[in-house]
Parts: C-alpha cells; sequence; structure tokens
C-alpha cells in the first residue's frame, strides 16, 4: 500500500509529509483547496505528465516522494529486481520536476526512465475519476479482469505461450521452405558443380604443395641444360679428350728421341687427362642427380592450374574448394531431403495450431461462463447505486479465425443506461457519474482480484446524495477491507465511512507574506465531526448539522 507521500514545491504545495494507513482513508475540503493538487502530485510520482507549470511559483524545481509498503512477493518487486533495481525494504518512487520542464526519475534512489516509473506505478496505484477511468477505456484490460475474476490468468498464459510455440514453428516451417525452394531453382547448377568439384576432388593443402613441386622441377630443369651442355662438351664429339690423348701418345714416342725435352709436357698433359676423366664422371653425376620427369611437371603445372580455374570459377581461395564442395553436398543433400523435412515440420506447424486452438477454445469457454457470473455480480450492486433500471452486460466475442496470444475472445463491457436505449460500449453509453459508479460496481465485484494494491477514487460520489453517497461509502468501505483506498469526496456519507480522514485547505504560507500554500492535516474524532457537519450544511455550521454529524459517524463506527 501506499505509506507516505512528501511533496516539494508543487504547485500550491510548499512542504507536505504525508502518511497514510490501510483501509478506506478519505480527503475533505472546500473547492479550490488543493486536492486536485495532492491527486496531481502522486500521478507524477507514479509516473504521469510532468510539466514546469507544476512547479511552485518561486522555485527552481519540485519534487514528490511516495513510500510503498508491499508483500515480498508482489509482481511490483519483480519488475524492477527485472531491470536491475534493488527492491529491499519499501519501494520509493521519486519525481522530481524542474521548473524548465526538464524532469527525473527515481525507483529507490536508482535513475530509472519516466515510462519505466509509469509501468511501476501502475502496478502499484490505480488513479479513478469521472473523466480517467482507464480500466474501462481499453477492451485488453477489460479480458484482463474478466480473467482476473474468474483465475484464469495462468491458463490465459498457457495460451499465451501455445501462441508463441505455434508461432515459432511456423516460422521455421517458411523458414525452411524458402531454403528448400532456393535450393530447387538452383538444383541443376549445385548438381553440375558437385560433380565438377567431386571429379577435381580437392584436397587441403594440396595447391601449396604442387607450388612446390612445381617449383623444384622448373628450378632442376633449368640447372640440368647447363649440365647437358657440360656433359655434351666433355663426352661428346667436340670432347677434346680424344685429341689429347692422342698427342700424348705421340710425344711420349717422341720423347725417347729427344731425352729430357718432352717429359714434363707430357706428365702435365697426362695430368689434364685424369682430371678431365674426373669432370666427365662429375657431370654425369650431376646429370643423374638432377633428372627430373618432365611429364611429371605437365601434370603438376595442369593439376595446379585446374585448382586455381575452379577457385576463379566459384569466386573462393583454393584453399577453401574442399569446404566449399561440402557444402554443395549438403545442399543437394537438403534438397533431396527437403522435402520430407517440410513434411515434418508441417505436420508439427499443424500440431501446434491444433494445441493452440483447444487450449484457446477451452479458455474461451471458461470466459464465456465466467462473463455470466461478473455480469451478474456488478448488476447486484447496481440498485443500491441508483442504477437499478441500467443493465451491466460482460460481451464476450470469440472468433477463432483471428487468433493472437491472448486467445480468440474480444471482451468488452457493455451497458444499457436506460429500458429501451441501446447498449454499447461502457466508454460511450455511460455519462462521467455513470461512469465511476458502474467502475466501482466492478471493482467491488472484482474485490481484490485484478486491482492494484491502492486505489484513489476522485470524487466520483459528484451530483449524487443520500441513499446513493451512502451506497457509494459502503462499498468503498468493503474494498477497503481487501485493498487501500483513497477517496476524494464531497459526500459526507462516503467520509463518515472512512478509517482515516484528512482535511485539506489552503492559507498564508508561514514567514511568507501573502502567498498561499496547500495544507493537509489528519482530524481526531472532534474535527471530523466539525467536518462533516460543513459538508452537510455548507458555510454556516448548525447545530442539527453537528448532530447529524454525529450520528452519521455514530452508525459508521
Amino acid at each position: 500500500m501506499l505509506s507516505q507521500i512528501s511533496i516539494r514545491d508543487i504547485v500550491l504545495i510548499e512542504r507536505l509529509d504525508l502518511s497514510f494507513d490501510a483501509g478506506l482513508s478519505v480527503l475533505t475540503g472546500e473547492t479550490g483547496a488543493g486536492k486536485s493538487i495532492l491527486l496531481d502530485s502522486l500521478s507524477l510520482a507514479l509516473g504521469g505528465r510532468g510539466d514546469g507549470s507544476l512547479v511552485r511559483h518561486g522555485a527552481d524545481r519540485g519534487q514528490v516522494t511516495a513510500v510503498f509498503d508491499i508483500a515480498a512477493d508482489h509482481p511490483a518487486r519483480a519488475f524492477v529486481r527485472d531491470n536491475g533495481i534493488d527492491d529491499d525494504g519499501d519501494l520509493i518512487f521519486r519525481r522530481v520536476q524542474s521548473g524548465d520542464g526538464r524532469t527525473k526519475a527515481y525507483i529507490n534512489d536508482q535513475p530509472v526512465s519516466v515510462q519505466l516509473l509509469r509501468q511501476a506505478g501502475q502496478l502499484l496505484v490505480e488513479i479513478h475519476g469521472q473523466h480517467d477511468d482507464r480500466a474501462l477505456v481499453d477492451a485488453d484490460a477489460h479480458r484482463t479482469l474478466l480473467d482476473a475474476f474468474g483465475a484464469l490468468q495462468a491458463e490465459a498464459e498457457a495460451v499465451s505461450g501455445l501462441y508463441r510455440q505455434w508461432r515459432d514453428s511456423e516460422r521455421g516451417f517458411k523458414k525452411h521452405r524458402e531454403k528448400v525452394e532456393a535450393a530447387a531453382r538452383e538444383a541443376d547448377y549445385i548438381r553440375a558443380s558437385v560433380e565438377e568439384l567431386e571429379a577435381l576432388s580437392p584436397v587441403d593443402g594440396e595447391e601449396d604443395e604442387l607450388a612446390e613441386r612445381r617449383g623444384r622441377m622448373m628450378k632442376a630443369e633449368r640447372i640440368a641444360v647447363d649440365i647437358n651442355e657440360a656433359s655434351e662438351f666433355l663426352n661428346g664429339h667436340a670432347s677434346p679428350v680424344p685429341q689429347i690423348a692422342s698427342l700424348v701418345r705421340r710425344l711420349e714416342r717422341k720423347s725417347h728421341e729427344a731425352p729430357g725435352l718432352l717429359e714434363e709436357t707430357v706428365t702435365f698433359l697426362d695430368t689434364a687427362l685424369n682430371h678431365l676423366s674426373d669432370a666427365q664422371m662429375a657431370v654425369e653425376a650431376a646429370l643423374r642427380k638432377t633428372e627430373y620427369d618432365p611429364k611429371e611437371l605437365e601434370r603438376v603445372e595442369e593439376r595446379l592450374f585446374a585448382l586455381r580455374a575452379a577457385a576463379r570459377k566459384y569466386s573462393v581461395p583454393v584453399t577453401e574448394l574442399p569446404a566449399l564442395a561440402q557444402r554443395m553436398v549438403a545442399n543437394l543433400a537438403d534438397l533431396d531431403a527437403g522435402e520430407e523435412t517440410l513434411r515434418k515440420l508441417e505436420a508439427a506447424v499443424a500440431a501446434a495450431r491444433e494445441t493452440y486452438d483447444t487450449a484457446a477454445s477451452a479458455l474461451s469457454a471458461k470466459r464465456h461462463k465466467t462473463a455470466a457470473t461478473l455480469s451478474d455480480a456488478v448488476m447486484a450492486e447496481l440498485p443500491a447505486l441508483k442504477l437499478e433500471r441500467a443493465r451491466f452486460t460482460v460481451q464476450v466475442s470469440s472468433d477463432s479465425t483471428t487468433p493472437a496470444a491472448e486467445g480468440i475472445d474480444i471482451v468488452e463491457f457493455h451497458v444499457q443506461t436506460n429500458p429501451g436505449t441501446r447498449p454499447g460500449p461502457i466508454m460511450k453509453v455511460a455519462s462521467g457519474g455513470e461512469l465511476s459508479r458502474f467502475l466501482l460496481a466492478l471493482k467491488v465485484a472484482l474485490a481484490d482480484r485484478g486491482s492494484a494494491p491502492t486505489l484513489v477514487f476522485d470524487e466520483i460520489d459528484t451530483g449524487v446524495g443520500g441513499a446513493v453517497a451512502d451506497a457509494i461509502g459502503q462499498r468503498l468501505k468493503r474494498l477497503s477491507s481487501r485493498v487501500q483506498v483513497l477517496s476524494v469526496t464531497h459526500a459526507p456519507q462516503v467520509a463518515a465511512r472512512a478509517a482515516t480522514h484528512l482535511l485539506i485547505s489552503k492559507g498564508p504560507s508561514e514567514g511568507q507574506g501573502d502567498r498561499i500554500s496547500t495544507r493537509v492535516a489528519r482530524m481526531d474524532d472532534k474535527a471530523r465531526r466539525e467536518e462533516i457537519a460543513r459538508m452537510l450544511a455548507g458555510a454556516s455550521i448548525t447545530e442539527e448539522a453537528r448532530a447529524a454529524a454525529a450520528r452519521l459517524l455514530a452508525g459508521n463506527g
């Protein structure tokens, strides 16, 4: 519940610290005293629209702090935790409004967006007036209230989960179907590519290995040309070895004829022949070492060029050709197996839809049954609220052809204010005063189901009196046994039923000359009797009014 509100420099409120109790609290005061300012301040703290004009004249900024004491398992705590906010102890909402229009929001002293503040505030407080019946505006809210009344929230959440499963399976089916259709359009190209790549059979690291082998063989080819030339010179027809050998033999024969003249020459030439013979053997050995197969070089080059041509064709590096081949084989397998997979996915979609339809239909049947019960419960409250000729019905329109996460139902609250008139949506048919009384009847029927822990009613008793005002007071009192109720009222019959009575007034600010400030005072029994007498009698309070006030208080004690 709302346990405390602190207001600083908002419109006519200079400084106000106000605590609240459980049960029914009423706020009364003369017109213009500042009751609407108090509600505007609370709305501001809950994320309502900010405006620089709210700041008290002469101040740079205003501030409102609202403190809530709620159970550990209340949804508001889970909400703030999910948004990274510590929820130990009370929940403290704070809103700072600057005169230049800027605004800041905090929950438990952590900065938050105004939207987050508003979302959290809606879980804690509902503010209702003749022209602010948000619970009655939105058809989605009608469905939520109906589910709360019938304790159908768990089933509604289950239907929502089944709806998501169905839609997820449907998206998976469509995605796979698009993939199969795309593969089918490229089937011929894929098959030809797979055949080509399978024939090529690229291997990881093959390009580097082939390039290295080709380089070695090309280098050997260039060296072999020179060695062959040396071998041809030493061993071919033009070899000087036979000529030198012949010359040595002739000189050896002549050396006997001229001793001491040719022996040295013969020795050098003989040595040269030996070196040339060694050179012949060495060059033959070199030839054997540099032997290579030109056909092998040709085969290596053809393989290397084939790999690089395929890489250019498929716009990938040679190193990615093996992976490309595997992907294309997989794509071809998907195409071949795609129709079977598609049939399985289609069957899964149909099964998910059938499961959703079954659950949504069951929920819809319960909603129809609950709608009749809720209609009767609200109707039972109407006569005492001077709506005895009115009718309230919960219309549930079901259409299985338009499924949604919330089910197949559209729920609307319809009313007929007088016999013979056309019934219609409550927001279009009911007047402001009727609307607030319909809302009160609905809230009483719902009790604490589908309701925030704090309900604020802003002058819902305007324009009624006597027995109707008393009936409103009775119902606010009954409602306050389940939730905290704050009511701004002009009806003494309502004020007399409150557990706490707060008087709103305005007067000169302390120490500030003729400046006016709004004040709120918690009244004791004597002051409360005087205030209710004023509400009964008007400006001149008579003894008869005081006596009537005493009887009201005594009858509601």
